[in-house]
């Protein structure tokens, strides 16, 4: 039986450690060595290429964007209760900086847009001694992840000029597309329908949105002639030169063509098409690209919670257990340490609906006052670390307390 050709590539440059299997990585070696195939549109689609695309841009931008800006934290949860881990070595490196010259922020940002774009990111965990002191990112067309053939375990082969070097699953920072497949690979063909559709508006344009015409003669004209004559024409009144007045001999006429062929015409509702297909690909809600055709001004905190559950979760889930994975020891893990992050700011679309919430929590006792006034990016005031109700007023009667009658209470 013949082998397929990544078997074949296998097996000439092959180790003792075999690469784990994963079908839907395979085209991803293949594409290292044979360059990005072609689109049945047209245009071969891979990082660089994708990126010019407005659609696809903008969901990567939002995606790696707000896994960015939101803030990963090291908790203890014990019996009595949850409790931010600050003093955990952990906490710096997600919450604050990466490293010397890379916030945590900006790190998850470019491994998320690696995944996105080659399949996964990486960061090399520098360790000196136990603990891990800084993550470096790593290019990631120079990491191939196999697999020991003993233990199963992860490993991970990094090239360095000509030389690999390998490193353990808790020496790698590791975040993965979903099915290890990047969506650009994956909606190859919608990314390349959606790039020749925006080449054939820019072309449109370019000649004034006006399609051509007809020169008509008299006498016949030779091939010659009506080669030399329509690039001249061309040169004349094309890509820059529409609305120029043109001079014909006296034998000839030009009849322009006053409509615009279907695909001319029509074609701006596929565009939007596409632009959904897009937002279906990256998982994100097509309002968040904006396009606004179906979407509403007041369904806002609805929009950012189907954003939060359908999109980001998958993400920092994966996210969370990567950092788990490198940071904390099973021993950790074990004894109540997670890292998790807070993602209160999305489910508060606007000022009014954040103050209500806060104000519910105070009332609630959930919250004090510093904590409410730290959430506003506002300085702590002396007294505000107390858990108390500002509703509630001791010494009044409870019917003034919680804006009843006196009567109704009795009642």
């Amino acid at each position: 039986m013949r082998s397929r050709p990544v078997e074949f590539l296998r097996n000439i440059f092959g180790s003792g450690i075999e690469k784990k299997s994963v079908p839907l990585s395979d085209s991803y070696g293949m594409e290292s060595i044979f360059g990005t195939p072609s689109t049945v549109a047209g245009p071969a689609i891979n990082a660089v290429t994708a990126l010019r695309v407005p659609a696809v841009y903008s969901a990567i931008v939002l995606i790696v964007g707000t896994i960015g800006s939101l803030p990963a934290k090291v908790f203890n949860s014990s019996p009595s209760g949850k409790r931010t881990a600050d003093d955990h070595p952990a906490y710096r490196l997600v919450h604050d900086e990466a490293n010397d010259w890379t916030s945590a922020g900006a790190l998850r940002a470019a491994l998320t847009a690696d995944a996105l774009l080659h399949d996964h990111g990486y960061a090399l965990a520098n360790r000196p001694s136990e603990r891990v002191v800084e993550f470096i990112r790593l290019d990631p067309r120079s990491v191939t992840i196999k697999a020991d053939v003993v233990t199963g375990e992860p490993v991970y082969e990094v090239r360095e000029g000509n030389r690999i070097r390998r490193y353990g699953y808790r020496d790698i920072l590791h975040i993965s597309a979903p099915l290890n497949l990047a969506p650009i690979k994956a909606g190859r063909e919608a990314i390349g329908l959606a790039k020749v559709m925006e080449e054939h508006a820019a072309s449109l344009f370019a000649n004034g949105a006006r399609p051509g015409g007809v020169i008509k003669a008299k006498k016949p004209l030779g091939e010659d002639v009506k080669r030399k004559f329509a690039a001249a024409w061309k040169v004349a009144f094309g890509s820059g030169g529409t609305g120029g007045v043109a001079v014909l001999d006296e034998d000839m006429a030009y009849e322009a063509i006053d409509v615009m062929t279907s695909t001319d015409a029509e074609f701006t509702a596929t565009r939007v098409e596409q632009v959904v297909e897009i937002a279906r690909l990256f998982r994100v809600p097509p309002h968040l690209l904006f396009e606004l055709s179906r979407a509403t001004w007041s369904n806002a905190e609805e929009m950012f919670q189907a954003f939060l559950t359908l999109t980001l979760r998958p993400w920092l889930d994966a996210w969370e257990w990567a950092y788990a994975r490198v940071l904390l020891t099973p021993e950790e893990r074990a004894s109540g340490f997670y890292i998790e992050f807070v993602v209160d700011d999305l489910l508060t679309a606007n000022a009014e609906t954040r103050a209500n919430v806060y104000a519910q929590y105070r009332a609630m006792g959930v919250l004090t006052a510093n904590e409410v006034r730290a959430g506003l990016n506002r300085a702590p005031i002396d007294g505000g670390d107390t858990l108390e109700n500002p509703n509630i007023t001791p010494g009044k009667p409870a019917g003034q307390n919680d804006n009843r009658k006196p009567r109704e209470v009795a009642a």
